[in-house]
């Protein structure tokens, strides 16, 4: 089995292999983060990759935005491209490793490039991450791919027994304002996380 570890995403990010990147923010998120009233809150973007998500809410007055990738590649070009962001704010870390607390967790196809085997530790994960209350929000893939993942598809169904044991589900259901390529096939998730 293909280990997705550091030197597998810095290869995939330097040969130019990331067809997941949409190139710019996607509807659903911009919407939501446009409806976040609380530009104080300690927001997490796991394997947040070329950053878009992380630059429209720094830009747009959210202050403790925290952009995660397992690569330094990523972050690296990031930081170039928008040297105004706190450099403390990226995290050259393992997802899985990474200790805080957040009030929202963002998922914009991280969940999807993890070997389903993880899944169930993602959302275990995400939820000690996440403060009493905290929001984990974003995309998920509904469907299958027909290649082999990286990304990973699914559905709702399965996702459910993933998160039900650490979160109260506010909504899991399709996304209305996808992007034109990935209509009909993203679920838009917003939980609530338990005390773990």
């Amino acid at each position: 089995m293909t280990v997705f570890d550091e030197k597998y995403w810095t290869s995939r990010y330097n040969t130019g292999q990331t067809q997941w990147d949409a190139g710019e923010i996607t509807t659903p998120l911009k919407e939501y983060f446009n409806s976040l009233k609380n530009k104080d809150i300690e927001i997490l973007i796991p394997g947040g990759g070329n950053g878009y998500e992380a630059a429209f809410l720094h830009k747009n007055g959210f202050k403790n935005v925290f952009l995660l990738d397992i690569s330094a590649v990523p972050l690296k070009n990031f930081r170039n491209k928008h040297p105004d962001f706190p450099a403390g704010h990226l995290l050259h870390e393992d997802f899985f490793k990474l200790k805080g607390a957040f009030d929202l967790v963002v998922e914009q196809t991280f969940f999807c490039a993890l070997h389903p085997e993880n899944r169930r530790e993602y959302a275990k994960k995400t939820a000690e991450l996440l403060k009493p209350g905290g929001h984990l929000a974003g995309v998920l893939f509904d469907g299958q791919f027909n290649q082999a993942g990286p990304p990973f598809g699914g559905n709702k169904e399965e996702y459910q027994t993933y998160f039900e044991p650490y979160f109260t589900i506010r909504k899991l259901e399709r996304c209305y304002n996808s992007i034109e390529p990935r209509e009909g096939r993203e679920l838009w998730i917003n939980i609530v996380a338990q005390s773990v």
